[in-house]
Order: structure tokens, then sequence, then C-alpha cells
């Protein structure tokens, strides 16, 4: 073979093979962000989005006769979030970058050529003084490598995945809290009113005992003032609607014009079980929180790590077969080449691996600390709340009792109407006590369904499950 001929085939293969080398390479398509076009999207979100439809159909089970619907409780505004809500499509898109990081993990590396071409400076006349050589080298992967990088490519992933699921309690949170405050603000404002007008009611009828000096200046003054407060927290308990309103917009992914005359339904009937406050669905929640999982998944992930720097103290092999054409002389070479770790075990990031194996062990330990805590405290929160309710319920029923024998009275003319209003009164501020009371046990419900992870309703069936012997991991993530 000549170095003519040898070039000319080159000539004729290397566009070919360049043309295949990119035709399987992926090309760049920018996607520019424009502020104004997503700010632009983000509040022309509606309630009676075709896809908003079609994602509740789909979750909810049934088809969705009346839309847009006229009444939003608990369960179709948290679906309504994780259709619109930004920090799921964050955590998603972080699941995503996870997943391709398994396809780099599963790379393997590519081989090399080198073209070298010599000149013989001394090649005797007639002899061509060219000797151009091919070097390949391709590099063979030892001690299981790769399977360890995909290993804990695939721990990062899932953890990642369980982020999501993390994410979405965080949102469903979020959606309760502002929803119960928004209820609880509504029904203030309400109750609030009707006070105001009990108080009206009572200074008009002590402005005319005033007038014909039945009462003094001083009794006079203790009803003002009495009204100007009443006047103060109504318009506070109208100030915190409001808050709460946007609020709850803003946790649903949406802007507060969306919610005007949205008709919003809080089930406050909604009361937790013995099974919620168990021992065994403390053991539940702490074997099956998104996060537990999640740190679980980064510890795996940190001792794959930990396998893989140790594999890299045996190192790779690198075959390296050569050709050379020699003054008319084909050669053929056949290297071979290994690291010798003499001066280098890979000690040190074995050493770091280790220490980051510790962290995430640590880490793990950590948070099942302050999930023991988080529960622990929502327990304690929730006994204390229903205990209160019942006392409150029993302040309530007696003034309500109260407030019926003063109509009576009244309409027997056993009272005047001042007797009357007062007891109205007394009736609107044990209702602001029970309303408090309800609150206060929604609230450390919903704390306790947080630090539980699991919603009210479905936490019989599972703890029922894991008793008989049968958990369902998946299930216990949804």
């Amino acid at each position: 073979m000549s170095v003519e001929l040898a070039t000319k085939n080159t000539r004729r293969w290397l566009p070919l093979i360049c043309i295949g080398l990119v035709s399987g390479c992926a090309h760049f398509q920018p996607q520019p962000l424009s502020p104004g076009k997503t700010a632009s999207l983000l509040q022309a979100r509606r309630l009676d989005d075709a896809g908003l439809k079609k994602f509740l159909e789909e979750n909810l089970g049934y088809e969705l006769q009346n839309w847009p619907l006229k009444s939003w409780d608990l369960q179709t505004l948290t679906l309504t979030a994780f259709y619109f809500q930004p920090s799921l499509n964050v955590a998603r898109a972080q699941w995503r970058v996870a997943q391709a990081g398994v396809k780099t993990a599963g790379g393997r590396p590519n081989p090399t050529v080198s073209l070298v071409p010599g000149y013989d400076t001394s090649a005797a006349m007639g002899v061509n003084p060219w000797f151009p050589a091919v070097d390949f080298d391709l590099q063979l992967e030892t001690a299981g490598k790769r399977g360890k990088r995909i290993a804990e490519a695939n721990q990062l992933s899932e953890s990642a995945r369980l982020n999501i699921i993390a994410t979405a309690w965080k949102v469903r949170s979020d959606v309760r809290a502002n929803l119960l405050d928004f209820k609880i603000a509504e029904r203030r404002v309400s109750l609030w009113q009707n006070q105001f007008t009990a108080q009206q009611q009572i200074m008009k009828l002590l402005q005319q005992r005033f007038d014909v000096g039945q009462i003094s200046r001083p009794e006079l003054t203790t009803a003002q003032i009495a009204l100007n407060k009443t006047l103060l927290d109504f318009s506070d308990a109208q100030s915190k609607q409001a808050e709460a309103r946007s609020q709850l917009a803003h946790t649903i992914g949406v802007t507060i014009e969306v919610l005007d005359g949205m008709e919003l339904d809080f089930d406050f009937s909604r009361q937790a079980s013995d099974d919620l406050t168990s021992a065994e669905a403390h053991r539940v929640a702490l074997h099956s929180r998104a996060d537990i999982l999640g740190a679980l998944s980064d510890y795996a992930a940190a001792e794959d790590d930990l396998r893989l720097e140790v594999a890299k103290q045996y190192p790779d092999v690198h075959l390296n077969p050569g050709y050379q054409f020699d003054q008319g002389d084909n050669k053929w070479l056949l290297g071979l080449t290994i690291e010798l770790p003499i001066l280098n075990q890979n000690q040190g990031p074995i050493a770091e691996a280790e220490a980051r194996r510790k962290l995430a062990a640590e880490k793990f330990i950590e948070l099942q600390w302050q999930v023991i805590g988080e529960i622990d405290r929502a327990v304690a929160g929730f006994r204390v709340a229903r205990e209160q309710l019942k006392t409150a319920g029993s302040l309530f029923a007696a003034e309500q009792q109260q407030q019926k024998s003063a109509k009576a009275q009244l309409k027997a003319g056993a009272a005047d109407e001042l007797d009357s209003e007062s007891a109205e009164l007394e009736f609107d501020s044990a209702s602001l006590a029970q309303l408090d009371s309800e609150t206060k046990l929604q609230t450390t419900l919903g704390a306790l369904e947080e630090a539980l992870q699991i919603p009210v309703d479905s936490i019989s069936t599972i703890v029922e499950k894991t008793l008989t012997g049968n958990p369902n991991g998946k299930e216990l993530q949804k």
C-alpha cells in the first residue's frame, strides 16, 4: 500500500465518518425566557381552564357536569394548586435533571484515535520518507465502576422523586391552612358584625336612658368605648379575611381576582379518629414520610458513592492498538496501559466519601428526631384543643339557652329590650369563643396531618394494613 493510496482511502472514508458522528449528535435549540410573556401567562390563569377541568376529572375519578365549579372545597383547591403551583413544577424539573444523571452515569467512555504523521529526514534516495501512524485508545473500566455510578444516580433520582411528594404535601398543607384562615375570618367578620349591631342598639337604648337621666355619663361612656373597640375588631377581622384570601390565591397559583365570586367551602365536621394519635400511626409516619424516604435514598446514594471511590483504587485498563505505514511496510501494534497505584491509592476521595456517608446518616437521624418532635407537639396540641372545644361547647350551649330565655322574657314582658340585646351580645361573645376553639382544633388537626403526612380520612385504612402485616409502601407515599 502506497502513501498515495492510503491518503486516497482516508479522504474517501473520513467525510462519511464525520457525517455519521455529526448525525448522532444533539443540536442546541435556544429557548429564551421573556419576563413579560411569563408574567402574562401567570396572570392569565383562570379556574375555568379546560386543562384544569381534565386534570380534576382524572384525579377525582368522575366527570364534572357543571364547569366551572360553583363551590370549591379542600380537595378541588388542592388539586388546582397541584395543577398551577410553580413549586411543584420546580420539583418535577429537579427530578428530570436527576433522571438525566442516570443516563450520564451509564455512559461508557468513548475510544480515542490519534493520527501521527512521521517524516524521516535521513531516508535514502528513492525511499518514501513518510511513515504515518494511527493509534487507538480503548478504556476498559474495572471493578464494576459503571454499575456503581448508575446505582448512585438511581438513588439520587429516587430522592428527587420523593421530593415531589414532600413538596405536594407542603402545598396541600398551605392550601388547607389558608382556606381555614379565610373561612374562619369570614365567620369572624359575620360574628363581629352581629356584635357591632347589638352594641349599636344597646348604645341607642342607653342614650335614651341618659337623655331622661336614668343613667350616668360614665355608664354611657363605657358603652361607647365597647362599641368603638368592637368596630376596631370588626375592621381587623375584615383585614384578616382579605389577607387570607390573598394568601389562598397565591398558594393555589392564581391571582387574587380569580377568586372573586367564588364559593369556598371548608368541612369543619372532619374530626380525627383515635388512629391518628396512635403509636402505630407514628410508626407508619416515621417509616413512610416522603422526606424520610428521600433522606434514606440520599444515604444510599452516599453509600454507592463510597463504593465507587473504593472501586477507583483499581486502575482501568487502556487498550492501545495501532497501525504504522513505514516505508512500504505495514506495522501493527498492540499496546496495554495500566496506571500504577503506587503514589496514590485514591485515599483522599475515599475519606471524603466516608465523611459524606456519615453526614447523610446524621442528617437522617436529625430529620427523624425533628419528625418525632413535630408529631409529639401536634398530638399534644390536638388533644388540648379537643378538650378546649368541649369546654367552649358547654359555654356556648349555656349562652344559647340564656339568649333564648331573654327573648322569651322580652316577648312575655318580663324583660326589656336592653336585657335582650345584652343577652344577644353575650351570645355573640360565646360564639367568638366557640369559633376560637374550633379554629385551634382545626389548626392542630392540620399540623397533625402534616406531621404524619397522612390525611385524616385514610389513616384508619393505612393503620389497619400495617397491623395485619400487609403494608403497601407505594400507597403510603400517596
